[in-house]
């Protein structure tokens, strides 16, 4: 077992709900990962993650996408941990490129898939490039809501399990 997820054990539910929430963005996958504990290892706690957040309702879903800023930018519209900030920064690094006509081409990307969807395109973007991400959010623009849903579910919780990663290791 991990240093920190020994002592992450040991908090009371609101502290731990606190404290890991910056890896998923939605207080109720937060809280109620926070009271399955105690976790014995990284390998149940990352299971865990996937029970708790594929049982959660559309709403807790959303609160995670509203944490992450669109990509390509910094900012959130909503509300975000700044860990989360710095997490996303770090996993849409090789996404934030210098090329004039990819940024355009994200910002246009973002807000015709928000003018779609309702909601801010969530990819796991860690180790994909511009290129990378407007050729899945272009693919993606041809599913229907339910589906796309699902599909943005399927990416934040690959976000999450990275975010876990890191949390683990203290990064």
């Amino acid at each position: 077992m991990s240093e920190v997820l020994e002592r992450w054990n040991l908090l009371d539910v609101a502290t731990a709900a606190r404290e890991v929430l910056p890896c998923c963005g939605s207080s109720l996958w937060a809280e109620e990962l926070a009271s399955r504990r105690p976790i014995a290892t990284d390998a149940v706690l990352f299971a865990a993650s996937d029970k708790v957040w594929k049982a959660l309702p559309e709403a807790a879903w959303q609160e995670a996408f509203d944490s992450h800023p669109r990509i390509g930018q910094r900012q959130v519209e909503k509300q975000a941990t700044a860990e989360s900030l710095r997490w996303s920064e770090q996993e849409q690094q090789a996404a934030m490129s210098p090329d004039e006509a990819a940024v355009v081409a994200l910002a246009e990307g973002n807000a015709r898939y928000e003018a779609k969807f309702g909601r801010i395109f969530i990819v796991c973007a860690s180790g994909r490039s511009a290129a990378d991400i407007l050729g899945i959010l272009e693919g993606r623009m041809g599913n229907d809501p339910m589906t796309e849903l699902y599909e943005a579910a399927e990416h934040q919780r690959q976000i999450t399990q990275l975010r876990l990663r890191r949390w683990l290791e203290g990064r």
